[in-house]
């Protein structure tokens, strides 16, 4: 077990407890911290303190690191498209059909597998199911995913999510003409009660979401549109465009039963721009990827049948 020691000397006295040890050279967040302060692997002159303790001259901290907690995760050999990699984080284009992070029943050949035989170190706040991982897209949806290799990039990257800077556009094909060039769709999205594996919009146990988009190109029954998240919600834009009546093409949970007759496995939608601050350095970073073959070859199918 690793072992760590200070003495709080004036410069560090009435600062917070936790607020002190996540601002140290160590690679510890704050939330992680809190955790272990909560499991009482830290101690102040022997005892244990709550997470917002204020450090006092001549206190003696000692933290003894927990050994990591052994991963049930297989690590798995994939070709994964990374588009950046730093010491920090890491942007990946993920494939339509592969599962984000395991689950019970699903542990083999998701993402997470396939990061965990790429690197070993990846952020743990999201637990031994999850590592690194910041925010989700949906199976059958492509694209861009940040992936967090310290517990500090994991917090900052999450809080700009939570505050709503971060940059997220997916390319997406839908049924239907839609009349105005630009939109916001505001309404709320929780569980459908009549099937709990779907999500609707609803004002009952849910929470605000909301889409713009704009429209790319239109077609006799289909357009091509841009949606950017405000918020990220289960389904978000799934859901968002069934609600204006304009459900995305090939989509077998929320689309018309004649969308699975189209040329693409699940549905048309592909986050496609991603931006963010960089946790370490704050840059802004933006990345771009374009849709994959399968979404190209649908709306080439698409133009074609509209002509």
């Amino acid at each position: 077990m690793e072992q760590h020691t200070w003495l709080i000397d004036e410069t560090a006295a009435n600062e917070r407890l936790d607020k002190w040890l996540a601002a140290g050279e160590n690679e510890w967040s704050r939330t992680q911290v809190q955790q272990w302060m909560k499991d009482g692997v830290i101690t102040v002159n022997g005892n244990n303190v709550k997470s917002n303790y204020k450090c006092q001259y001549g206190d003696e901290i000692i933290l003894n690191v927990p050994e990591p907690e052994a991963l049930d995760v297989v690590a798995q050999q994939m070709d994964l498209d990374i588009v950046y990699e730093d010491q920090h984080l890491l942007v990946v284009n993920k494939p339509r059909g592969m599962v984000v992070h395991p689950a019970p029943g699903h542990l083999t050949g998701t993402l997470v597998n396939g990061l965990m035989a790429h690197c070993n170190d990846l952020s743990g706040i999201n637990g031994i199911l999850r590592p690194g991982i910041v925010h989700r897209i949906d199976k059958d949806t492509s694209g861009l995913l940040v992936v967090a290799k310290n517990d500090k990039a994991h917090d900052s990257l999450v809080n700009q999510l939570k505050a709503k800077t971060t940059i997220r556009k997916y390319k997406g094909i839908v049924h239907g003409s839609i009349a105005h060039d630009h939109g916001t769709i505001d309404a709320p999205i929780g569980r459908d009660k009549q099937d709990r594996q779907s999500m609707t919009v609803t004002d009952d146990n849910s929470r605000d979401a909301v889409t713009h988009f704009s429209v790319i190109e239109r077609f006799n029954e289909f357009t091509f549109v841009e949606c950017k998240l405000e918020t990220g919600r289960t389904h978000q834009i799934r859901v968002h465009m069934k609600y204006i009546g304009h459900p995305l093409a090939g989509d077998p949970k929320y689309g018309p039963s004649r969308t699975l007759k189209l040329p693409i496995e699940g549905q048309a939608l592909h986050a496609a721009v991603l931006g963010f601050v960089h946790p370490d350095t704050g840059e802004e970073m933006v990345f771009e990827k374009e849709a994959p073959e399968d979404f190209q070859h649908l709306l080439n199918h698409i133009r074609k049948i509209s002509r």
